[in-house]
């Protein structure tokens, strides 16, 4: 019995498939780094170039004449509580104003608009230009 003569082959490592599966990898990798959002807060920044969604329950938009607006009814600033109510009290969640500005509008007429909403205990959200042209 002679087992030194026993010759072995020698292996090889077939690396034919292993530039598929990095490249399928790669590839994965690139895709999902693209979904992942890095602005993910932004400070004083009067224009935005994304679009951040919140549930919408009514829109009260301010026009440059000064004139308020609960979807397309105008009120005054005084009747603008009144004229709420009816919409926040539908919502089980924590209702939503959107606000639609004009951007030559004076801040005091906004603010006016967030009292209103934090009186109400709802939440104020200010609509800005998603394009952010000046």
């Amino acid at each position: 019995m002679n087992l030194r003569n026993r010759h072995r082959e020698e292996t090889e490592v077939h690396t034919g498939p292993l530039n598929d599966i990095l490249f399928i990898l790669l590839l994965f990798f690139l895709i999902v780094s693209t979904l992942a959002n890095p602005n993910v807060v932004k400070l004083s920044q009067p224009k935005s170039k994304s679009d951040t969604k919140s549930k919408q329950t009514v829109v009260v938009s301010i026009d440059a004449n000064k004139q308020f607006y609960v979807g397309t009814t105008k009120v005054t600033i005084d009747q603008l509580k009144a004229q709420l109510q009816p919409f926040l009290a539908k919502e089980s969640e924590q209702p939503s104003i959107v606000i639609n500005a004009d951007k030559s509008v004076p801040i005091d007429d906004v603010v006016a608009v967030m009292r209103v909403a934090r009186d109400l205990g709802c939440r104020a959200v200010l609509a800005v230009d998603k394009n952010g042209v000046k």
